[in-house]
């Protein structure tokens, strides 16, 4: 007895096709996105997305006007220099295809953002919290990720977020639980700063592969996880709000650890810190503890010391001043 033959139409073999050579072409782009030599050489913003390269960056840089309009920028040459040399280098070791304007914002707030087409800001707080340039590497590295992947316009382009006319902000998911409102009192919803777990976990993913090729030690990555786990063991539910939707901080250590093991070959030495860096963390402390001084009360009492009073510590109050001293005046007739 002869087997029964199955026939597909021409239409659904087409379909059939068609769907095999996007799994074939999906899984060869997820085999990509795990080698770090394919870095350059790979597509990782490819996905649905209204938004052309030209009008994410036009609207990253209206939204990154607001934002120098509303907070601090710190115009300190030697750190906003370091800043933006730190990033580039980065950049350069990514798969973004924008440019990039790094700028230091003045704020104890420890936090990063990004915007889409590549307008990055960094806090001053997130420098001083930082242990070694490593770690402040990775915070940048996930950043500059969620711009090489257009997850902000891609989010946006899901209907994930409700306001569409704006475009989302980047935020740095789990790293520190600080809204935008709160680091640098710039008007954007909150709605804006949560990515789904899928973009974050994608962003750390190309962060340690970006923080890697630049030569940076992986696992300052992993430190500086586990520091933000620490602070919300400190004062529980402070970040909750934030890390709602995004991976637990935990599942993204083990993660990360995971990643740094399968796909990161082990280099003989990579580079932790540096003494510029060191340089800049101490510049900034010096900024913030002026700032500290200058702002403090001026309503507060203050003791000011009377007309003639004498402290007894200085030379003009010793001696007199200048006006009391005596001086010698010649009479009209002397020497004639």
């Amino acid at each position: 007895m002869p087997r029964p033959r199955f026939y597909l139409p021409r239409f659904h073999r087409l379909i059939t096709l068609s769907a095999i050579s996007l799994l074939g072409f999906s899984l060869l782009a997820a085999d990509k996105k795990k080698d770090p030599d394919e870095i350059g050489n790979r597509d990782v913003g490819k996905g649905v997305n209204f938004y052309s390269i030209e009008k994410e960056i036009a609207l990253g840089k209206g939204l990154a006007q607001e934002v120098e309009r509303q907070a601090k920028i710190v115009d300190d040459p030697v750190i906003a220099e370091y800043v933006n040399r730190l990033g580039q280098n980065l950049v350069r070791n990514s798969d973004a295809k924008v440019p990039f304007t790094i700028k230091v914002i003045d704020t104890e707030e420890v936090n990063a953002f990004a915007l889409p087409g590549g307008f990055f800001f960094v806090n001053s707080g997130l420098i001083l919290k930082a242990d070694s340039e490593a770690e402040l590497a990775g915070v940048m590295a996930h950043e500059i990720a969620h711009v090489a992947a257009r997850h902000g316009t891609r989010q946006a382009t899901r209907g994930e977020i409700a306001q569409l006319a704006t475009i989302p902000l980047i935020f740095m998911g789990g790293w520190t639980g600080y809204g935008i409102r709160q680091a640098a009192s710039v008007a954007i919803p909150v709605g804006f700063l949560s990515f789904s777990r899928g973009f974050e976990s994608e962003a750390d993913l190309l962060g340690l592969e970006y923080m890697y090729k630049s030569g940076y030690d992986p696992g300052a990555f992993v430190d500086f996880f586990e520091k933000v786990q620490s602070l919300e063991k400190k004062k529980p539910g402070t970040m909750a709000k934030v890390f709602s939707t995004h991976p637990m901080t935990a599942d993204r250590i083990q993660t990360a650890q995971k990643n740094i093991q399968g796909y990161l070959k082990e280099r003989p030495e990579y580079v932790v810190t540096t003494s510029e860096f060191n340089d800049v963390k101490t510049r900034l402390m010096a900024l913030h503890n002026k700032r500290k001084v200058d702002n403090q009360d001026l309503n507060r009492p203050t003791l000011r010391k009377a007309p003639g009073a004498s402290t007894g510590t200085d030379e003009k109050s010793k001696g007199g001043s200048d006006d009391d001293r005596p001086t010698l005046k010649r009479r009209p007739d002397q020497f004639r």
